[in-house]
């Protein structure tokens, strides 16, 4: 069967914060190369997580079986290695998530097929799949073509795309019952820990207030917050911030954080490094606020604002709530 599959990953009725740009993608490269986009959603006990993506891709798989409820990586390398021997689709694309970077290199080497890992960009050119990767820390762009294959696997980088509208016909929904996997010791699956509480996720925003090491101390913290509160925005940092523990780590942004494509992204004392530009440089407008006016934050911002970020807040917090 020829076409490009996504595997959407999820929780029981919640898919990941990545799902949209994915699908964007999965979209774009289907209708470049003339195929059908179909998602995988594994375990997945009733089509709740599935509402949303209905009209973004032709058919809708339901991988379902009991072993696969609690989303162990050994039980979901063996469910997806039949459904892609089964399928044989063009590509198959996941996001690059913590939990794909654990399914992801054991699922190539068990089906035979090539895997690139950590995409920005995929695109067909004549000759094939082509990707492109960010290497250096974000420093420098990577650009690959792949070798020829039946079947390739790509992970692709949240973020990286934003999602887009719906506008086809609801999907067709499959429903594919696997019997109970092979052989799959080594480990056991004790549970899942939710990691940052209830805290905001950083991801969805679309309005970002981030601090750097410009802050100076924890306690002027609380004070970027009340003024991220106060025009509407979410409060994200640099890696500095996190590392100190004065903001939590679901709040960093960067190359070892979140990546981040808000509509508008206010950088207060962040020097700039490539790390963490690599993180925002998505943002649809940048706002750099610096004392230093050589910070290289300034290269990537649209707007660039040399002073004390203290002193500029109650000017800027003035003219956002004018309106």
């Amino acid at each position: 069967m020829t076409e490009i599959a996504l595997l959407l990953e999820h929780r029981p009725g919640r898919l990941h914060d990545s799902t949209g740009g994915l699908l964007t993608l999965g979209r774009h490269l289907a209708d470049a190369a003339g195929t059908s986009l179909t998602a995988w959603l594994p375990g997945v006990a009733d089509e709740a997580a599935a509402a949303g993506i209905r009209h973004h891709v032709d058919r809708l798989v339901l991988l379902r079986s009991d072993a696969l409820s609690g989303l162990d990586s050994a039980v979901l390398v063996d469910a997806l290695a039949r459904t892609v021997s089964a399928r044989a689709p063009r590509l198959l694309m996941m996001s690059h998530t913590p939990a794909a970077m654990d399914v992801a290199p054991v699922l190539a080497m068990r089906c035979g097929i090539p895997l690139v890992g950590d995409c920005v960009a995929l695109r067909w050119r004549d000759d094939g799949l082509h990707a492109d990767r960010q290497v250096y820390g974000g420093k420098a762009l990577e650009k690959l073509s792949l070798k020829p294959a039946a079947t390739w696997l790509a992970t692709i980088r949240p973020g990286s795309g934003d999602a887009t509208p719906a506008e086809g016909e609801p999907a067709t929904i499959e429903t594919c019952d696997l019997s109970a996997p092979g052989d799959v010791r080594g480990r056991r699956l004790l549970g899942h820990r939710a990691v940052g509480g209830a805290d905001i996720d950083i991801g969805e925003a679309d309005f970002i207030v981030a601090v750097g090491r410009g802050v100076g101390k924890a306690e002027r913290v609380a004070d970027v917050q009340k003024f991220a509160d106060a025009i509407g925005a979410t409060l994200a940092c640099s890696r500095p911030v996190a590392d100190k523990g004065w903001l939590a780590k679901t709040r960093q942004v960067g190359t070892s954080g979140r990546s981040v494509r808000p509509r508008v992204y206010l950088a207060m004392g962040i020097s700039g490094a490539y790390q963490h530009v690599a993180g925002m440089s998505g943002a649809d407008t940048i706002i750099a606020v610096n004392t230093d006016a050589s910070a290289p934050i300034f290269d990537v911002a649209s707007v660039g604002i040399v002073a004390d970020m203290f002193e500029i807040m109650p000017a800027l917090q003035r003219e956002l709530t004018s309106t």
